[in-house]
Order: structure tokens, then sequence, then C-alpha cells
């Protein structure tokens, strides 16, 4: 990186907890001040207070909340972290909830849109870099996951479209594509609270990745020189050889 380290700021959505928090804690360990954002204000606020950062309680659906995030961003940002959404349930699409369908749509992509659009000029200032967090959920569809599926291919979509729009820009545009990753929040959330659903994703999985595993990988997406764009990378467990083949030893 061409800035020095006190002028890099970072961003990071979704930073309450999981690959989100382990970003930011990441960023900050090389150099960033990391603008917290996430709708859990009394974590992003412990979190930011631990790595000498700012917090921003941010629910990316909703536009006053980005507003409010861009205006403590201010005119000049080095790093855009899209890492915000989710995914709920794993029905298949006879049973679908499409409410939750719905949610996931708005949170992954109409709300990584809508903070990429009110950053972009910071990042166009700073000769920034866009990370997009999808999923391998975007590489392939498996049974159960049609909604999360769509969700993520459709952040990809933005991810591309967006590199080709900006060509010729001081912006790069990056994507980190994650496979199985055990966080304690994930599948938790994912099945509504159900415990042991979310205990049984990993049942028998030797090492799955953790967030801090992900979180090195976007640090170093991040660290290439300016003039080297990463476009997308794909990271699993040696477990994991796609989405529907998985080594368990149990």
């Amino acid at each position: 990186m061409t800035s020095s380290s006190s002028s890099r700021t970072a961003v990071v959505t979704g930073a309450s907890s999981g690959i989100g928090a382990a970003t930011a804690r990441a960023l900050a360990a090389d150099g960033y001040r990391v603008v917290c954002a996430a709708r859990r204000h009394d974590r992003v606020r412990a979190l930011a207070d631990e790595i000498g950062g700012v917090a921003v309680a941010c629910d990316i659906t909703v536009d006053d909340d980005v507003a409010a995030l861009a205006e403590v961003v201010g005119d000049r940002l080095s790093l855009l972290v899209n890492n915000a959404g989710g995914a709920l349930g794993q029905e298949p699409m006879a049973d679908a909830d499409l409410d939750a369908w719905q949610r996931m749509y708005e949170t992954n992509v109409i709300g990584t849109a809508r903070v990429t659009k009110a950053l972009l000029p910071a990042l166009e200032v700073g000769e920034g870099t866009v990370v997009f967090l999808t999923s391998t959920a975007a590489e392939s569809a498996y049974e159960g996951g049609g909604g999360y599926n769509a969700a993520k291919a459709g952040e990809r979509m933005l991810a591309g479209a967006l590199r080709l729009e900006l060509s010729g820009h001081p912006v790069r545009v990056c994507e980190v594509s994650p496979g199985m990753v055990h966080t304690p929040e994930f599948s938790l959330t994912r099945f509504g609270g159900d415990q042991a659903r979310a205990d049984a994703v990993y049942d028998g999985v030797p090492d799955p990745l953790t967030a801090e595993d992900v979180a090195e990988v976007i640090a170093w997406v991040a660290s290439r020189p300016a003039h080297v764009n990463v476009d997308r990378v794909v990271v699993r467990p040696r477990a994991q050889a796609s989405n529907f083949k998985v080594f368990r030893t149990r």
C-alpha cells in the first residue's frame, strides 16, 4: 500500500461477530483505523474499544443507517469489506419460506449494494479496495440451498459488474468466497436457534475453517500492491471437496 498506516481507514460491515469481528481485528493489526458497523451496537462498541476503532450502529437494509455510516467515514476510504449478510433456513423449494428468502436477498444483495454505492465516492478518493464476502454457495447449488445460493450468486454478480464499471478507476474489486466456516452464530441463525441442527453441520468434520482463517485471507487480498487485483479467492477446509462432498470422521 502506498499510503501510511495512520491514514488508512477500513469499513467492515457485520462486524459484531464471526468473520466480521475477526476481520476487524486483523485489519487493525495491519494498521488500519477500522470502522466497525453492525446492527448490534453494544457488540461493535466493545470491539471498537478493543482495537482502537470506531463503532457505528448500522442495519445495511436501512437507507438512513447507511447514510450515517458514510458520514462517519468521510471523504476518503481505503478498504470496504462487505461482510454483512447470512443464511436463513435450508428447506427444499417446495417448503421454502419466501419471506426468509426475501430477507436474505435484501441483506446479501440489496444491502451490500446500498453500502457500496454510498461509499464509492470515498473509495475513489482513497484509491481503495472493495472486498465482497460471498460464499461457496455461489459456486454451485445444493439441496435446500436455493434461497442462499441465489442471494450469494447475486452478490457475486455485484462484484463482477462493479469491476467492469470501474475499469480505469483507481478502485479494486475483489471477492472472497469461503466454504465451511465454524463460527458460533452462522448455522445457529440459519436454523432458527436450533443448536442440535447447527452442530450437526460440522459434526465429524476435521478442522473446518475458523473466522480467523477467512479474516487472514481478506487481509492478504487487501494487502496486495495497488496494481494487483485478486478477482476471486475460494477458500475451503481440506475436508470439504465441494458443497456436497465433505469428509467426516463419523
